[in-house]
């Protein structure tokens, strides 16, 4: 059922071998005392102590600069006694003070100790975090940082690039799909659900006999897909012959990495309440066809259906080159992940997933519709993700790889043109929800990558019979 969103052969190197831990550091440089101590994988514990005459000096220059301004009533500005001010404003700028010194401490110990920190750090009574009346301020609190990487060699890698043509029976395809895209959907008054039919109703899912999901008036069609991140493969077997006004129920089990660890291997009951079912009767290829496509012929339509597909199965046959080479890095470098970034980098994953579905022309809308089978795979592929993430960084430092504003520009206006949108609207949308910064990442992942594929031994195959047409 699916909602209507719609091998490397390489040296051989030994794996790097886990970097030697450092001892516990102090710094003598900073006007504090310091101890960065490794308490596991990618994590530090850090214990700042700030002495005692550092706070009296910040509590007297905030105080004075507090008397220059505060408005104490009769009193002019600046001329207040200080005790008034200090008692008066005491818990406020304690507070503040304590803030200001906690950051400031936190900002010199990372620049000094050069660490590349991930996230924000975490103390463990931050409510408890106050100046002491007399004596020096002592704390710790844990970060994550970026775990030490030693690369394998990146140069002679032996990488297998499938030979793949466009033929007609590819163009026929592309064009059946377009006169689906196309077509209109007609009322079903004489029969009961069959393939591909469009059914419209509520959908409810139920755990021990509880709703933990529900759409109404949702339109899904009788195929394999997911709902709810929850694969369905014979929903036509359940839904076969139901007729609108009829409800239907199934079970199916829900997977062991679902994102909801609530109903992770659960029995899931789907209950089906239609209301109108329709089957799709695609359009004809006529003129008003061509011209509302902004075609004057068939072949003209054929011919940019070609380009489209060229231009496609390029880019997915150097995206599996990449792979390739993603494939010998996560074999071949040894690394301790951060424990605690897997449902960040699930997130991650997601949002990488959108990207690359933009950058791929997908229209919004059906990137929308597959957002819950991105999430129900986000969980499997996080902690891969997590490690290739930090390797590919590494490499690109290494190489000296970065991406500049004009190609930033230029993958923003595909997705501007793609998407019948105006550049500055497109990147403004991505600034606001992260998505900016993923694609510049992933651009300059993808750089580094295609470095080391300008030096591999490329070696051209046929494609496997069932893979032998593009997507």
């Amino acid at each position: 059922m699916a909602e209507n969103e719609a091998a490397v052969q390489e040296p051989t190197p030994e794996p790097s071998q886990p970097p030697a831990q450092p001892a516990a550091q102090a710094s003598e440089e900073l006007p504090y005392q310091v101890k960065i101590e490794d308490v596991g994988p990618a994590t530090k514990k850090v214990t700042i102590e700030i002495p005692q005459d550092l706070i009296t000096s910040k509590l007297t220059e905030q105080f004075q600069e507090l008397r220059r301004e505060a408005a104490v009533p009769g009193f002019r500005p600046g001329h207040a006694p200080q005790k008034l001010i200090e008692r008066r404003f005491q818990g406020d700028v304690r507070q503040q003070v304590c803030r200001s010194l906690i950051s400031e401490a936190y900002e010199q110990v990372v620049q000094k100790n050069s660490l590349q920190v991930i996230g924000e750090p975490e103390f463990g009574n931050p409510e408890d975090l106050k100046l002491p009346e007399s004596g020096n301020l002592s704390y710790s609190f844990q970060i994550e940082v970026q775990p030490d990487i030693t690369l394998p060699p990146l140069t002679g890698l032996r990488i297998k690039k499938s030979k793949v043509e466009v033929l007609e029976r590819h163009i026929d395809k592309a064009m059946k799909n377009l006169r689906d895209q196309q077509g209109v959907l007609i009322p079903i008054e004489d029969r009961g659900v069959e393939a591909n039919d469009h059914l419209f109703g509520d959908l409810h899912l139920k755990v021990d006999g509880n709703v933990i999901w529900h759409r109404h008036d949702l339109e899904i069609v009788a195929e394999p897909g997911y709902i709810y991140g929850i694969k369905i493969e014979d929903s036509l077997k359940h839904l076969r012959g139901l007729r609108p006004g009829q409800t239907r129920e199934f079970t199916v089990k829900v997977p062991e990495d679902h994102p909801n660890y609530d109903i992770r291997g659960k029995d899931v009951t789907v209950e089906v309440s239609l209301k109108d079912l329709k089957r799709l009767e695609p359009a004809e290829v006529n003129q008003e066809f061509l011209t509302n496509l902004g075609f004057s012929t068939e072949e003209e339509l054929r011919n940019a259906l070609r380009e489209q597909m060229i231009e496609r199965v390029t880019y997915d046959v150097q995206q599996s080159m990449r792979e390739q080479v993603h494939n010998y890095l996560m074999q071949n470098v040894w690394i301790n992940l951060p424990a605690k970034l897997s449902q960040r980098q699930a997130d991650r994953v997601v949002q990488r997933r959108t990207v690359e579905l933009m950058m791929r022309g997908v229209p919004e809308p059906k990137i929308q519709e597959q957002l819950e089978e991105l999430r129900s795979g986000a969980a499997d592929e996080a902690a891969r993700e997590l490690k290739l993430f930090f390797i590919l960084q590494k490499v690109a430092a290494e190489q000296n790889v970065e991406v500049n504003e004009a190609e930033l520009n230029g993958r923003i206006a595909g997705i501007a043109a793609q998407t019948g949108r105006r550049p500055e609207k497109v990147r403004q949308e991505m600034s606001a929800d992260g998505s900016l910064m993923s694609m510049y990442v992933q651009m300059r992942e993808q750089k580094a990558v295609d470095k080391i594929l300008e030096s591999a031994q490329i070696e051209e195959i046929e494609p496997p019979v069932e893979d032998d047409q593009p997507a």
